[in-house]
């Protein structure tokens, strides 16, 4: 990826609260895409799966770590890493609760033992 297709990728995420995050399927091996919140902080992007370990996308990303993230039009490849630790888990979930409101991460997510971070840099 170009340096400045990441920088283009990097001002959208800083711009929106949503992006589209494509993991390829355990079993079909087919790309799914699915809109997902997301903290930007540095060079890492925060993910919190609405089920936690029980969402399918975090199931496959389990399988594959290779995803794609789409802002918007600005999409570039990566590889994602599961946090299962509690610690760290619950900094993101403070973060998600900073960035969306402890209500609305109340209201859309049910389970709270996983997230994901993906290294931009």
């Amino acid at each position: 990826m170009t340096q400045g297709s990441r920088d283009s990728l990097r001002v959208r995420l800083a711009r929106y609260r949503q992006i589209k995050l494509t993991v390829i399927g355990r079993k079909t091996g087919r790309t799914i895409s699915i809109p997902v919140w997301f903290v930007l902080e540095g060079e890492k992007l925060y993910l919190l799966p609405v089920k936690g370990s029980d969402t399918q996308w975090y199931k496959n990303m389990l399988k594959n770590r290779s995803v794609r993230i789409d802002a918007r039009g600005a999409e570039a490849g990566f590889r994602a890493t599961p946090i299962t630790e509690a610690k760290p888990v619950n900094a993101v979930i403070e973060k998600f609760r900073e960035k969306y409101g402890a209500k609305d991460v109340k209201k859309y997510y049910s389970k709270f033992d996983v997230a994901v971070v993906i290294e931009l840099g």
